[in-house]
């Protein structure tokens, strides 16, 4: 029976070595990773002196060369972990600026919206408003402008639904041409029209509803207010790589302190939103009169 049971008390012997041995070198490469390797040498050389005195010279040499080496393969696990780490790091925040740059996104583009939904009551409502006073004095002239009107909206509610941010200037200006022809039914003989575009420029990128804001605010504030009337003008050309689209008119002018309204403020955030710093809205008061106002933004064909 004793017999018996001899090979299993020495297979747990056996085990029980292994398992302090195990636990002893993991203990030693452990210590000897935290250790720094001013620390390391001074055990080393510590150990090389203790090793003289108990005549040990051979195990602690080994011992040192293991040191060394499990220092060395330490130190390069620790970088690549430290480089895992970053490699992480960078991941994550790569995400995060990619999450963030969509969240602007759509902030600037919900803001698109919003300042898009501004404008296009505000057309409408003046439009509807002339052709409603036209019907009671002129029913044919009231139903040429309610054909004009018509076809500028079969035109630009698809263009304001599908493209809230850029389109082309020609379809722009076939907008603002649309709205001129409404206007000089009813202004009659009061407002010419001069368009001044080289054809080059027509497939140029262009906000939607801006040239169309600066037409009505020249007509508004500067044309209709005057008895006789006048002109108004839209110029464009390249400088400096930029488009630059003028609305002129001799009219009467804006009145104290221009460039405040609503429509103004609305182009020059929009401007903004989509260009950032590259873009401007410059108003000016020409010596002969009138309004001068001047859309500049980086220029790129559709």
């Amino acid at each position: 029976m004793d017999n018996k049971n001899h090979p299993a008390v020495g297979q747990d012997h056996v085990g029980t070595i292994l398992k302090t041995v195990e636990k002893a070198w993991w203990g030693f490469v452990d210590m000897v990773a935290r250790l720094g390797w001013g620390r390391l040498a001074l055990a080393i050389l510590l150990g090389l002196m203790l090793g003289g005195i108990l005549n040990l010279h051979m195990l602690v040499v080994t011992l040192a060369l293991v040191a060394i080496l499990v220092k060395i393969l330490a130190l390069g696990k620790h970088q690549a972990e430290q480089e895992a780490d970053r490699a992480i790091a960078r991941s994550q925040e790569a995400e995060q600026q990619a999450e963030l740059e969509a969240l602007q996104r759509q902030l600037a583009e919900a803001r698109m919206g919003a300042l898009q939904a501004q404008i296009e009551p505000h057309f409408l409502f003046n439009t509807l408003s002339s052709v409603c006073q036209l019907m009671e004095d002129s029913p044919v002239k009231a139903l040429a402008m309610q054909k004009a009107l018509i076809r500028y909206l079969r035109s630009s509610l698809p263009e304001w639904r599908d493209s809230p941010g850029e389109t082309s200037l020609s379809q722009q200006l076939e907008l603002s041409r649309a709205y001129l022809e409404i206007m000089q039914l009813r202004m009659e003989d009061r407002l010419q029209v001069r368009i001044a575009v080289p054809e080059s420029l027509l497939p140029a990128r262009f906000p939607v509803m801006m040239l169309q804001t600066l037409v009505e605010n020249a007509i508004k504030h500067g044309l209709e207010p005057k008895a006789e009337g006048g002109a108004i003008e839209i110029h464009a050309k390249v400088l400096d790589g930029r488009l630059r689209l003028e609305v002129r008119d001799d009219g009467a002018g804006f009145p104290e302190q221009p460039g405040q309204g609503m429509g103004l403020a609305n182009i020059r955030e929009r401007l903004a939103l989509l260009y950032g710093q590259q873009a401007e809205l410059a108003l000016e008061a020409p010596e002969a009169g009138g309004t001068r106002a001047t859309i500049a933004l980086p220029f790129a064909l559709s």
